[in-house]
């Protein structure tokens, strides 16, 4: 099942909802430009991680063209529940958007967190946080015109320097009918700087819907002690899962059973050279020396990738 948009086959996809009354926490895999694709969902689903996002697609872009639909989003049966992520700044576009994706995914989620230029000046991501009315209209038009009342609405936010403001944004989204909410505890600008759990737990405090806390989470022990000081329902990582994508299952780093079920994957889906080799530098940053990655780093086909893992890690 390459592209569902293009094919006759369906199937009835969970309800993401479910997993935040059934779990203590739930793991979930971020959305994430080039990476957080199929094949490597399902990897990271054999290791712990109970929801997984799309990268983040131009609802616009995905409404006009059945090429965009056929470029970005690819699933299958086995990869659910599934989140796609939208970057949208129009309420019927985004409701035309999900309409599209609704029998092949358990829900969407609109980016109010991006914050590359590109998207800010486009209108979408981050600048949405400060547009409340525009955020509880799109949950709003997609609750309305999506007929299956199982399929779920969340947003991704960043905070405001006046958390008020963020806990204004939160309760008109959850008015507005929104799923859960993930938070990724940064302001805007901010890219490297601590993340501010305290935030989170006070937009936690302040909702009865599940929230989500996201940002530098890189083990399964950081994600239980965030859970425990926010008092979030789940968490989502994502630099932390592409270096480790064995994370959730409690692995430090990652193992080399993980290393072979990536190599089985990508070659399984035809994932590009380019792609299959960035997700092993990423996955075998903690595992190799200075002068390893110097070789490593720089092979240039798959071939030589495997030859090497080979000959060197018995992979």
């Amino acid at each position: 099942m390459g592209h569902p948009l293009t094919d006759d086959i369906q199937w009835l996809p969970p309800n993401p909802a479910d997993l935040f009354y059934s779990k203590n926490i739930v793991k979930i895999c971020a959305p994430m430009v080039r990476y957080s694709k199929l094949a490597f969902r399902s990897l990271v689903r054999k290791y712990g991680c109970d929801l997984c996002y799309t990268p983040m697609i131009v609802a616009a872009d995905f409404v006009k063209s059945a090429k965009a639909r056929d470029s970005e989003f690819t699933t299958n049966q086995g990869d659910q529940p599934l989140v796609v992520q939208f970057a949208a700044k129009e309420a019927q576009v985004l409701a035309d958007a999900a309409r599209l994706v609704c029998p092949f995914a358990g829900g969407i989620d609109v980016n109010c967190g991006c914050p590359q230029r590109w998207a800010m000046s486009e209108g979408y991501g981050a600048c949405l946080i400060n547009k409340p009315e525009l955020v509880s209209d799109m949950v709003k038009t997609v609750r309305n015109q999506v007929e299956n009342p199982s399929f779920t609405v969340s947003i991704k936010i960043r905070i405001h320097s006046d958390i008020n403001q963020t806990v204004d944004l939160c309760r008109k989204a959850e008015a507005a009918g929104v799923s859960w909410i993930t938070v990724h505890g940064r302001l805007t600008e901010e890219r490297h700087q601590p993340v501010h759990y305290d935030s989170i737990k006070i937009i936690k405090e302040s909702l009865s819907i599940p929230v989500v806390a996201n940002g530098d989470i890189k083990s399964l022990k950081e994600a239980e002690d965030i859970c425990h000081v926010t008092g979030a329902d789940g968490v989502m990582a994502a630099r932390g899962l592409l270096a480790n994508p064995a994370m959730f299952a409690g692995y430090d780093e990652t193992p080399l059973t993980c290393i072979q079920d990536w190599i089985e994957i990508a070659l399984e889906h035809g994932t590009p050279f380019t792609c299959f080799h960035h997700h092993l530098i990423y996955m075998m940053e903690r595992i190799t020396s200075k002068q390893e990655k110097r070789v490593f780093n720089v092979l240039s086909s798959t071939s030589a990738v495997l030859e090497y893992l080979k000959e060197y890690y018995g992979v």
